[in-house]
């Protein structure tokens, strides 16, 4: 049997050869570089406004001699820092398998904000919110399947063998963990139901459900569970979106454990021509407590203008963005509620 001759791709060696004979892939590289400028609001000190972050993407492919194509992607962050690989099979008709390490943006995960935006979600403009969102197994070493569309309906099923443990090389495990999770397990569905009229083709709606087994000194009924669902509305140059979430943490050991987030988020966005774009999404989370007579629950709330142009490799982005009760925190000395501006260009390669 051959091996594969893509030196760039040989640590897909051991688990496809196996499989079938493969040609020979290919492998790029991508990457950009981000420049901003951030000035907070009086209440805040800026220090330095100046900001860059570099990324690296590294890809590679190939095809297997039954007509299944192979992929592998791994990323890297600002400094040099890794941020994930992923392997992807495309089994044609039999769907596909993804195997992922590091911050993912499977299962669940993929769903924590879907809402129209020019460039970036709300709560992701540097202001440190602390909001919590659906991440079901997204941040841990997973794996996922995902049923080929039929009838504009398409269903991921994803598994986490342990919550919480680190990643691992290969021929490794994280070694036996004193943390009270076990594994976990995310299901998503994402339904486009034209219904073959031109009107409805940028609709969607999605749904989503994430499960992780806890052991808390044995009490029964503290196992977390998240979900969220939605659905977005593309009518011309016109993107409108709205979704809600929630997360039950399992934690009920003292009357001050969190023991609920619920979020409910909404966007729109104008695409005024192909260049140029505007937005403006808000998001709001209630964080609530085993005894709410003990501690009270509080709201954060976010909101975001954005716009954002294009030109070629090029972009200019722009965002005015405002925290309510950051962290989940009522407003004490200006360090809670926080404001904005941030001015970015982007340089893509």
């Amino acid at each position: 049997m051959n091996k594969l001759t893509k030196v760039g791709l040989s640590a897909l060696c051991g688990s496809l050869a196996a499989v079938s004979n493969a040609n020979a892939g290919d492998m790029t590289v991508t990457g950009g570089v981000d420049m901003s400028w951030m000035s907070l609001g009086s209440k805040s000190t800026t220090g330095n406004p100046i900001g860059m972050g570099s990324n690296l993407t590294f890809k590679g492919d190939g095809e297997l001699d039954n007509g299944w194509t192979f992929g592998v992607t791994v990323a890297m962050l600002n400094n040099d820092a890794y941020s994930n690989t992923a392997i992807n099979i495309d089994m044609q008709s039999l769907g596909k398998l993804n195997f992922n390490q590091g911050d993912s943006g499977n299962g669940i995960d993929a769903l924590d904000d879907k809402m129209p935006t020019a460039w970036e979600e709300p709560w992701g403009m540097g202001l440190g919110t602390g909001i919590k969102l659906v991440s079901g197994i997204g941040p841990q070493n997973n794996a996922q399947y995902t049923t080929p569309t039929f009838m504009g309906t398409t269903i991921t099923v994803a598994a986490a063998p342990d919550m919480g443990s680190a990643d691992v090389s290969d021929k490794a495990t994280s070694g036996q963990t004193t943390d009270s999770t076990g594994a976990g397990y995310d299901a998503t569905i994402n339904v486009n139901p034209s219904l073959g009229t031109e009107i409805l083709s940028g609709l969607n709606i999605f749904v989503g459900a994430h499960y992780t087994k806890n052991y808390v000194d044995s009490t029964p009924g503290n196992d977390t569970y998240e979900g969220t669902g939605g659905i977005t509305f593309d009518i011309g140059p016109i993107s409108l979106g709205y979704q809600a979430s929630g997360v039950s943490t399992g934690k009920n050991t003292t009357a001050s454990d969190v023991d609920w987030y619920k979020n409910k988020a909404f966007g729109i966005a104008f695409n005024i021509n192909d260049d140029l774009s505007v937005s403006y999404g808000k998001h709001e989370s209630r964080q609530g407590f085993v005894n709410p007579n003990d501690t009270e629950s509080v709201n954060l709330e976010v909101e975001s203008f954005q716009a954002a142009y294009s030109m070629g490799g090029v972009s200019i982005r722009l965002a005015d963005t405002e925290v309510d009760n950051a962290a989940y925190q009522v407003e004490t000395a200006g360090l809670y509620d926080k404001e904005a501006t941030v001015l970015s260009v982007s340089l893509a390669f």
